[in-house]
């Protein structure tokens, strides 16, 4: 229609570069809201990956305090302004986030290959601010049954950021499938070739296995550790995968069987064309001599 403006509706769902733009964050900071559960996303069915739809953005939009609220929420910091957060030593902070005390959200490798650890100045602040964690962060020595503990060499750092990101690889399954390789990506390859034996089902959950975070070039340093820290090594982290992984595999199975080369049939052989009958040669000997006389 003659002077009328066309508008393009808006897409459905944005890509998680766009999305970052429209919320006013870093990647890094978007992706660990990701991981949170901040932001919530959809399989993109055009290609793999994740989208965030227009509706989630609008929600996020709406929010009091946005953008702030929102960046607030995915802060996070070392050991020594962690430290500072909570207005505590950093030898004592350090040994509670061993004791697993509190958690690290992301971690990052840096030029000498040292692990890094990042906690959520949100939950510190939490944390700081209960009048119950009072003794933990200002007693003067750590309790005894604590030192013991650090004595013996337990670190749960790790294992305690393991957790959090095996939520999220589980959160953002699509079928027990994916849910099976979201649990086998903390397994170590023989660890799962026991708890999998069928070579087929084996392949299905290796298909969607994830790989730790990007830490460097595949078969890098920096990537064999990034390995390291997302293999489980605990007995009871072990026991509990495998109890975990047996149970989905078996939900999986029952909706969806893996898939397996289908047989193949052999046809029957084509019968052989009749041979070309040969002409009756003439008889010959006194038995063909009887013949001809009898005609």
């Amino acid at each position: 229609m003659s002077g009328s403006t066309i508008t393009k509706p808006r897409p459905l769902a944005y890509a998680p570069s766009r999305a970052t733009r429209e919320l006013g964050l870093k990647r890094s900071e978007f992706d660990l809201a990701v991981h949170l559960g901040l932001i919530r996303t959809v399989p993109d069915e055009g290609g793999g990956g994740r989208r965030v739809t227009r509706s989630e953005l609008d929600r996020l939009h709406a929010e009091d305090g946005f953008p702030d609220s929102l960046q607030r929420r995915v802060r996070v910091v070392g050991t020594a302004e962690g430290a500072a957060v909570m207005d505590v030593p950093v030898s004592r902070f350090t040994r509670l986030a061993r004791l697993g005390v509190v958690a690290p959200a992301r971690f990052y490798l840096n030029r000498y290959r040292a692990v890094v650890w990042l906690y959520l100045a949100e939950e510190l602040e939490r944390f700081a601010a209960d009048e119950a964690n009072a003794a933990l962060l200002n007693a003067r020595r750590t309790p005894e049954g604590m030192r013991g503990l650090l004595d013996a060499g337990v670190d749960l750092r790790a294992r305690n950021w393991r957790a959090r990101h095996r939520e999220f690889l589980l959160r953002t399954a699509d079928g027990p499938w994916e849910s099976a390789g979201a649990l086998a990506a903390f397994l170590d390859p023989m660890q799962i070739s026991e708890v999998v034996p069928d070579p087929y089902e084996r392949s299905h959950v290796m298909r969607f296995r994830p790989g730790p975070p990007s830490q460097g070039a595949q078969g890098s340093p920096a990537a064999y550790l990034a390995e390291r820290i997302m293999t489980a090594d605990d007995p009871d982290e072990i026991d509990r995968l495998r109890a975990d992984l047996t149970r989905v595999l078996a939900d999986a199975r029952r909706l969806r069987p893996a898939p397996r080369p289908t047989a193949e049939r052999t046809p029957p052989a084509p019968a052989p064309e009749p041979r070309p009958t040969a002409p009756e040669a003439p008889s010959r000997g006194l038995l063909g001599w009887l013949r001809r006389k009898s005609a």
